[in-house]
């Protein structure tokens, strides 16, 4: 198959649409369904980033992408009972395994933004990860095979029109891109880069004691960042991204938005979060909105007399910003990754309190003295990639 003819393009104004190859045949089979023009700009990004992953780390990879940029990104570890029970998956009866907890991690550490996400895996999907994303609000999957039983379960979804798309794992784009905008043809070179262990060799504070995992997280967020729409931002922990801060003009924004997001991740796990008690038959999607609130500065949305009776079997106390505070002093050796270089240290700033210890940025900055001196301050590990990251 040489061409394929979209639903429509990025609206459902813009038609005809489709996409096709020059030269040589699609690497792609729509097994069900029918995709979008944002569906694969989604898929063939998200397919990428999980191939690097696994490629970088050795284990199984999967990623959560809403509107081109990642919403989240994991490798398959062995998820914890406290993270079986805040991405919702404690009561599921299936073997956990290593490409399920892969897609587990990746969709539950930010659940408000991959809801309704395209979902990438690395490996086959198997018959547990098909009934995790059975359950999940999902427009669709790009893997490079399907078991008979996992297929059978996903075409099953959305009445039978949930989009199933098989990618060869060999395929290789040409090495020369292009793009056309406004009539204007751009064109560049692959983005080829490798990101490994010695990518990170180049540490610039005192503190030069980068751990083996704080590697693994810091590859995790830089291959995260380079599918991400810039400038970008990304925080993760044990293997999977916690905070993404995406396409955001200003870096320190970018800091904030993906510290926010990692900060709500470590906030879902406090004693205060984990003792909500919901009434019976609540839906997910209802049950994240109501723990992002009650998080969030607008908590009387959900706390206030004629609301908390729709939500909770008993009324919560306020989750008061002392606790947070406190809460999230104990979350520790996060490891940030930045797409461009800091410009003041003020990010640094942002980034300790969420916990973070390892970072990596390109470096370059005017300024690169007071970050670095920042870094020194909180006794934080930072390494000079000298490479940008940018993506668009």
């Amino acid at each position: 198959m040489r061409e394929y003819e979209l639903k429509y393009g990025c609206n459902p104004n813009q038609k005809p649409s489709k996409i096709y190859m020059k030269d040589g045949e699609l690497p792609i089979t729509v097994v069900n369904g029918r995709a979008g023009y944002i569906n694969l700009l989604d898929a063939f990004n998200g397919w990428q980033l999980v191939k690097e992953l696994k490629k970088a780390t050795g284990l199984p990879a999967a990623t959560s992408f809403k509107h081109v940029s990642p919403a989240g990104a994991a490798v398959g570890l062995p998820l914890t009972d406290v993270e079986k029970k805040i991405y919702w998956v404690d009561d599921l009866d299936i073997e956990f395994t290593p490409i399920a907890n892969a897609y587990i991690r990746a969709r539950g550490a930010d659940r408000m933004s991959s809801f309704g996400d395209f979902i990438s895996l690395s490996d086959v999907c198997d018959k547990s990860t098909a009934l995790v994303i059975k359950r999940e609000v999902s427009d669709g999957v790009i893997a490079p095979g399907y078991t008979e039983e996992a297929l059978e379960i996903l075409k099953a979804k959305k009445n039978g029109n949930y989009c199933v798309i098989q990618i060869d794992p060999d395929y290789e784009p040409a090495p020369i891109e292009t793009k056309d905008v406004f009539g204007v043809t751009f064109e560049q070179g692959r983005n080829e880069l490798v990101i490994d262990d010695e990518f990170f060799n180049n540490i610039v504070t005192e503190n030069k004691e980068l751990t083996e995992q704080a590697k693994i997280d810091l590859a995790i967020a830089m291959i995260t960042l380079k599918y991400t729409q810039s400038n970008s931002v990304c925080y993760v922990k044990g293997g999977q991204a916690i905070g993404i801060g995406a396409g955001q003009q200003s870096r320190i924004h970018c800091t904030r938005l993906a510290g926010s997001k990692a900060d709500n991740w470590w906030l879902r796990q406090s004693p205060q979060v984990l003792g909500l008690q919901f009434v019976d038959g609540i839906k997910r999607a209802d049950r994240d909105n109501a723990i992002d609130l009650y998080m969030g500065e607008d908590y009387m949305d959900v706390l206030a007399d004629g609301a908390w009776e729709n939500i909770f079997k008993v009324k919560p106390a306020v989750f008061t910003a002392e606790e947070k505070r406190a809460w999230l002093d104990k979350n520790t050796d996060v490891a940030l990754g930045s797409d461009a270089f800091f410009p003041f240290g003020d990010n640094i700033e942002r980034a300790k309190k969420s916990g973070v210890k390892y970072v990596a940025q390109p470096g370059g900055s005017v300024r690169d003295d007071h970050v670095i001196m920042t870094c020194n301050k909180y006794d934080m590990v930072m390494s000079f990639t000298g490479i940008r990251l940018f993506h668009h």
